[in-house]
């Protein structure tokens, strides 16, 4: 080979590496897209409450591994026609009622979220058929940026956190189960 032929195969080879890795640097620099909020939450220790009546609840420890908060929005399962995120607060009477909550629930990055009787949970209205113990209800949370999280909870017997339901109307429905 001669010598401007072996030049230019050097700097055409100088190029080629120095064009890959500038194309490196930007890729590094772009930032990164967060996942799906339905790819960061898992739930834990989750489970129904058996009933024969027309209501019931879901609860457990939902977990968020990712590093933006997310919001769930609303829940569907095949067990029940309605389903609705709930949260328990005190009335003007000092009573404990359950409700809708506005927004839906909020799981902190790196944090959790409680649905506990007596507290947060997710309430199954117009049950499809009675729930009992051993039977398994699956569920599907539905973020704010549309991803979805499905997961099947055992149904459990469990007498306890008998609030009153405050529904759209102002009407209580009292004893209603969760």
């Amino acid at each position: 080979m001669n010598t401007p032929t072996k030049n230019l195969s050097r700097l055409t080879a100088l190029v080629a590496v120095s064009l890959l890795a500038l194309t490196g640097c930007a890729a590094a620099e772009t930032p990164t897209e967060a996942a799906p909020a339905g790819e960061s939450v898992t739930i834990e220790d989750a489970w129904v409450k058996a009933t024969d009546e027309d209501m019931s609840a879901a609860f457990g420890t939902l977990t968020n591994s990712g590093t933006d908060a997310v919001t769930i929005v609303s829940a569907e399962t095949d067990a029940a026609g309605m389903v609705e995120l709930h949260e328990t607060v005190e009335n003007e009477a000092g009573e404990m009622v359950m409700r809708e909550i506005e927004g839906g629930f909020s799981i902190p990055a790196g944090g959790s979220l409680e649905l506990v009787p007596g507290a947060d949970h997710i309430m199954l209205m117009g049950l499809t058929g009675a729930l009992s113990a051993g039977d398994e209800v699956t569920v599907t949370l539905t973020f704010s940026d549309d991803s979805t999280y499905a997961f099947t909870a055992p149904v459990k017997d469990y007498s306890g956190a008998n609030e009153n339901y405050e529904g759209d109307e102002g009407d209580d429905h009292e004893g209603m189960d969760h």
